[in-house]
């Protein structure tokens, strides 16, 4: 099968809502589900490219060059064993979910308190047009799993699978999505096929850009229509 590539189209529209300050990375918290109301979704950018994962290579913020570390993964590549924590805080291997077998998609997110975290995740959760009934839902970022289980039941989010990596990040080295310097998760989303292959992997250039998440809904479409 040719593998599925990247197509982006949607420009620049907003700056990104993470502030850099005193030379540390500062999150703008907007939990605009809180009240249980219907997500508004905010004219976002979306990015046009993907950033290489791994040692060396970078994401900017406003410009400026932020740097990964770990193991970078491509398009290809399977998915590696690295325990992330589940709300009740017992480790489970992220190759091992309970979507093992099926289509996955990995939302990948630096912290769901900001607006960008957060529409990508609502994204994620209610415009997949019913692929939550054939494929698992799963979001990864740097929150304790209390921060993203009050998240979850704020924006009645049901049909996603949380997972954190707090205690060591370990994903984000596993993945080559670590920002050390502020120790959060780059921005990305992951499409896994049944056999734990990488499908489809996009890395916002730019941290305050939103993922293609149609795309990776289309691959993931794609998938399921070949198996």
């Amino acid at each position: 099968m040719t593998e599925p590539g990247i197509v982006m189209t949607v420009p620049r529209m907003r700056r990104p809502l993470l502030l850099l300050a005193a030379g540390t990375l500062v999150l703008s918290g907007c939990m605009g589900s809180g009240s249980g109301s219907v997500f508004t979704y905010k004219n976002l950018p979306v990015a046009d490219g993907t950033a290489q994962t791994g040692e060396g290579h970078t994401v900017l913020y406003k410009g400026s060059p932020m740097v990964l570390t770990g193991t970078g993964i491509k398009t290809g590549d399977q998915l590696r064993d690295v325990k992330v924590a589940q709300a009740d805080l017992s480790l489970i291997n992220i190759a091992e979910t309970k979507g093992k077998g099926r289509v996955r998609i990995i939302s990948v997110v630096p912290s769901l308190d900001t607006k960008v975290c957060e529409q990508q995740t609502h994204i994620l959760s209610g415009q997949n047009k019913g692929l939550d009934r054939m494929v698992e839902l799963i979001t990864v970022s740097i929150d304790t799993p209390f921060a993203q289980k009050r998240f979850a039941t704020d924006a009645k989010i049901a049909n996603v699978t949380f997972l954190s990596d707090y205690r060591s990040a370990d994903f984000g080295k596993t993945y080559g999505l670590l920002l050390k310097d502020p120790h959060i998760l780059a921005r990305a989303v992951m499409v896994v096929d049944p056999h734990n292959k990488v499908r489809y992997i996009q890395v916002p250039p730019e941290l305050g850009q939103l993922p293609d998440m149609e795309e990776a809904f289309n691959v993931a479409r794609s998938l399921i229509t070949a198996n």
